[in-house]
């Protein structure tokens, strides 16, 4: 990877819990840095030291964008402005009202069970709309699919594209909507189509590091499409998986109890057991068997009544 695709640029590669924050440095103090996604709540305060660290005193935060509201990506907002009281938070379209009345139905945070701190905007990124930072400018796309209102950036002089959860370097995210029933696999592959037509040579994914071989992601990304369009249900079975390792890497340590619990009261947990067709007698009967399956692929540990992240 050429030093100088990232020349203005730092990444800080997160664990899966918190989505990767990129910097975007600016030319001098006075313009200052604008980050993009701030990671998980639970890791609101490491996310604040990482920022502080590498600004080192000579330039301050100015602006935070989010790539879209899912919490693994903006659950760092409040503790960011709260650190860096100049900065200002622009967030994509589409969801700027469920901000503005907090309402965790629309935000999706009630229906997968996860936490957020409430957080304000102060403005709303278009796509087409261009961010100018230092010496580069990022032009904001639409890319919907795994969240129907997220955004990607793309530098077109330097070939970098800021994928978020739309390509990773092998697949992209939980197609979100279509948990709900809502078609949106078709936006997906719409979307791997534009990123293949930008001609990124580098891209900074939302989850694991930066990579080069965008040809190949893009195709790992089609075939993990094309499962999932000829397979639905594997979809839909993924999606519990996900929803339920990543409540326990919020949770870190908790109890079979506890998770069985959780997996009664998480509506989108229950729309999945019915969508499937109740496979088992309850949701959390269902619960504690795809929390099983992710224990036998090494995913959690599970000994007696006690469940850890692995």
């Amino acid at each position: 990877m050429s030093r100088a695709a990232l020349d203005g640029v730092t990444v800080f590669e997160r664990g899966w819990l918190s989505s990767n924050n990129i910097l975007l440095h600016g030319r001098d103090a006075d313009e200052g840095a604008t980050l993009v996604d701030t990671g998980h709540c639970v890791h609101a305060g490491q996310t604040v030291a990482l920022v502080q660290h590498a600004l080192r005193g000579v330039s301050t935060l100015r602006r935070i964008v989010n790539t879209h509201l899912h919490s693994d990506h903006c659950g760092g907002n409040a503790a960011l402005q709260r650190a860096f009281g100049t900065a200002s938070l622009a967030i994509p379209p589409g969801e700027a009202d469920a901000v503005v009345r907090w309402d965790e139905d629309a935000l999706s945070y009630r229906a997968t069970g996860q936490r957020i701190e409430r957080f304000a905007h102060d403005e709303v990124l278009h796509p087409g709309a261009s961010l100018t930072v230092g010496a580069r400018t990022w032009q904001a796309l639409a890319a919907p699919g795994h969240d129907p209102h997220a955004l990607v950036f793309f530098d077109a002089h330097d070939g970098v594209l800021i994928s978020a959860d739309a390509l990773w370097e092998n697949g992209f995210g939980v197609v979100f909507p279509e948990l709900d029933g809502e078609a949106a696999f078709d936006d997906v592959a719409a979307v791997l189509d534009a990123i293949e037509r930008l001609l990124p040579r580098l891209v900074i994914p939302g989850h694991g590091a930066p990579f080069t071989d965008v040809a190949g992601a893009l195709r790992r990304a089609r075939t993990r499409l094309a499962g999932f369009v000829a397979d639905p249900s594997r979809h839909a079975r993924h999606g519990a998986k996900v929803l339920l390792k990543y409540h326990v890497m919020e949770e870190r340590t908790t109890t079979l109890a506890a998770l069985r619990a959780w997996c009664a009261a998480t509506p989108l947990l229950l729309r999945l057991w019915q969508r499937l067709g109740r496979p088992q007698a309850t949701a959390a009967d269902w619960g504690e068997r795809v929390l099983r399956e992710l224990a036998a692929q090494g995913a959690v540990h599970i000994e007696g009544e006690r469940v850890a992240d692995a």
